[in-house]
Formats: C-alpha cells, structure tokens, sequence
C-alpha cells in the first residue's frame, strides 16, 4: 500500500512539472551554458547529506537541490533544461523557506544558498533515494549520462555505520513503522552492496568519499578538498561561513539504544565486507 501511494505522488509530480519545467528550462537556458559538472550523492539515510548538499548548495557556482529525486525525471525522459530548471527551483524553494522535509535545512548565512553567480555545477542531494533507484533499474546510471551530456561526479557520504543504523531505527520507530534493530542492520548493508555496485561502473577519480566524522572534525580542509573535486573555487569567506555552522562534535546515536553483543558483532563483521567501511568499530 506505501509503495502504490508513493508511485501515484511520482506520477502526480511527472504530470505536475512537465509543462512548467519545459517553459522554465527553455526561459532559463542561458543560465545552463556554463554547467560543467553534474553532481549525484550516493549513500545512506541518517549520514549527514543534508549538511553536504546545503553546504555545497551555499557557493556561488553550485546549485545542490533537496532530494528532488532526478531519476524519476530521467526514468521519465524530461530534457536535460527540464531537469537542470527543476534542480534550480528546489534549490531556491528550500533556500527561502529554510525547512527540508522532515527537518531544518542549514543556510549559510551571507552565502548563496539558492542563489548563484556563473553557474558551474549543479546536483540532487538524494543518496539513499538515487541508490534505491538505481537498485531497480541500473540502467539509469548510463541514461542519465546520456541525458546531462556532461561530466558526473558522485560523493559518497560515509558515517559510523553503528550510528545510521542506530538513527534509522530511532525514526522508525517514531513513525510506528514496526522495525526491529536486526532489520534496520540489513537494510543499511543493502545500501551499502549496491553502493558497491555502483562504484564498480564509475571511475574512482569521479568519486569522492567522504567520512561525516572527518568533515565536523575539520570542514575547512573537507570543503576545500570537495571544491576541488567538483572544479569550484574554494572561496575563503565561503569555507570560513560553512565552517561556523558545521557542529563540533559529532552526535554517537549508537549510544542513544541498547546494542547487544549479538548485534554489534553482525554489524562489525558486515563492516569488514566493505572497504570503504574499513576503520569503524561500535567503540570508534
């Protein structure tokens, strides 16, 4: 019954932005000239994209949307103008509301948040989404090359498996949606094998990984590194003001629920599977 709901909003929005992204791609199209990088997030729920995407979304070349779900409009065959217009929409709905779904979205102050100068890159912040898309029909990836007709970068955002996990079951269970821990555990490393997969067809080079733990530790040097990556400027003042929102510490959900050794075991011998996972412990 939630995945029939969930295909009839798809379908509704398909229908709903056809027409207006057709006229705003066409009246915007000069503002995509410049677009040289095409951004795609791949990850996990609960491991700190939402920071990512809106600290990226604050530089003056890049427009990162919300987890405006790209896929489906390839999936649909909108034009590359239909989709870049509706990635610059989301960017500014969020940007001047200041709520993302489900919670706060960060705004830079005196950055450019849905705003932006030449525009160079531009991306959807919607890795768990794009990774379950992709789980379906794999074929999305090379159609989505062939729509954009530029170059793709992905950011894969990696947190302490123990706390996604612990953060994915503490919603769940918010929302009633009758999870256990075991089963949170299992989706997770779900995400993770198709990750894995996805990471098989793209070139390492196009790939930035980055750990959530080391971004609060030192988000100037993170930032810069993920600028460079993108082909953007690091700008002083824009990595100074991303800085002074980013938390300083951060927040061990594994702590927040009771993990028996059973559980943390399963978990740690999952973790020694996948390599970029290498390093993280329920004492980590």
């Amino acid at each position: 019954m939630k995945e029939t709901i969930k295909n009839i909003a798809n379908i509704f929005d398909l229908i709903k932005n056809y027409f207006p992204s057709l006229y705003g791609g066409f009246k915007n199209s000069s503002l995509f000239n410049n677009i040289e990088t095409y951004c795609m997030f791949i990850g996990y729920p609960r491991s700190g994209h939402s920071l990512i995407g809106a600290l990226l979304d604050a530089h003056p070349n890049v427009i990162i949307a919300h987890e405006l779900g790209t896929l489906k409009y390839i999936l649909a065959k909108y034009s590359k103008k239909q989709i870049f217009y509706l990635l610059l929409n989301n960017s500014q709905f969020y940007a001047k509301h200041n709520k993302a779904k489900g919670g706060y979205l960060n705004i830079v102050p005196r950055q450019w948040n849905g705003k932006h100068k030449i525009l160079k890159v531009i991306g959807d912040k919607h890795g768990e989404g794009a990774v379950l898309r992709l789980r379906k029909r794999p074929w999305l990836l090379s159609q989505l090359r062939k729509t954009v007709r530029t170059r793709l970068r992905f950011i894969h955002i990696i947190r302490n498996p123990y706390d996604t996990i612990s953060t994915i079951y503490k919603k769940a269970q918010i929302r009633n949606l009758n999870s256990n821990l075991k089963e949170c555990i299992e989706y997770y490393f779900s995400l993770c094998e198709i990750v894995a997969s996805i990471k098989k067809q793209v070139e390492k080079a196009d790939i930035f990984e980055l750990r959530h733990e080391l971004l609060i530790d030192n988000p100037i040097d993170s930032l810069k590194t993920l600028c460079q990556f993108l082909g953007v400027e690091p700008y002083e003042d824009y990595l100074k003001d991303c800085a002074k929102i980013v938390y300083k510490t951060p927040h061990k959900s594994r702590f927040d629920i009771d993990w028996n050794s059973e559980l943390i075991d399963m978990v740690q011998n999952s973790i020694n599977e996948f390599s970029f996972l290498n390093g993280y412990s329920y004492e980590s």
